[in-house]
């Protein structure tokens, strides 16, 4: 159990993150601002706001309307994951106005940190198909197999504890990102490249990146699971 606060101690900063690709993506495709005129692609424009939707406004396990970044935090202190860290975060983006002083701020492990401060940079750079390449290929396309795998670590290693809001979560994204929310992705992708080989080059650097800056991420769980001091 202390090895899963662990996970879900760190994780959930990608699950943060995440939010803000996202919305870096409606803001870059939809209209988003007064007056209202219609965004140039119709088809990006219904993809982007399908995967906001289920997103930002999904069915809890009781029936509440929660963003998924808010559903994990509730699992979190559900199962007894501290969260201090990560509110003390969020406040210190509040308080100082920038994402990336924060960051450099906080106590994060620094492949968190450099997970975090390399969504931000992409999303600053401001270009619509680097931002879907690191959502696409850093996110959406990798969760269903990867959720899949920790049930099973669940099944094996949690059979007596109630984690039921957790799991709920886990299959929760394993049921839109594999039948819906991956394919609309790859299809958004499709739509901002067309047959721009630049813009396709520029996809496949970013994506590489972004599993890069991910498995950092792997690591830097690990590391703190291996090092989490032995209870006596």
């Amino acid at each position: 159990m202390d090895d899963l606060h662990q996970f879900l101690e760190s994780h959930v900063y990608a699950v943060w993150d995440f939010m803000s690709l996202l919305k870096a993506l409606q803001n870059k495709l939809t209209s988003t601002t007064t007056p209202w005129f219609a965004s140039a692609n119709p088809e990006t424009r219904y993809l982007i706001n399908e995967i906001v939707l289920a997103e930002e406004s999904d069915l809890t396990l009781d029936g509440k309307r929660l963003s998924h970044f808010e559903m994990y935090v509730d699992t979190m202190k559900d199962c007894g994951a501290q969260t201090l860290e990560l509110e003390s975060f969020l406040q210190n983006v509040i308080d100082t106005k920038n994402v990336f002083i924060a960051i450099r701020q906080s106590n994060m492990h620094p492949k968190i940190k450099d997970f975090l401060d390399f969504t931000f940079r992409v999303i600053e750079e401001g270009k619509s198909h680097k931002i879907a390449a690191a959502f696409t290929f850093g996110r959406e396309d990798l969760i269903p197999n990867m959720f899949t795998e920790i049930l099973k670590s669940f099944q094996q290693n949690f059979p007596e504890t109630d984690l039921s809001k957790l799991i709920y979560y886990f299959e929760r994204h394993i049921e839109l990102d594999a039948d819906e929310h991956g394919p609309m992705a790859m299809q958004m992708i499709t739509e901002l490249c067309q047959h721009d080989e630049h813009k396709w080059k520029d996809v496949e650097e970013t994506s590489i990146l972004a599993l890069e800056k991910r498995i950092g991420l792997w690591d830097a769980i690990e590391e703190k699971i291996i090092q989490k001091p032995e209870l006596v």
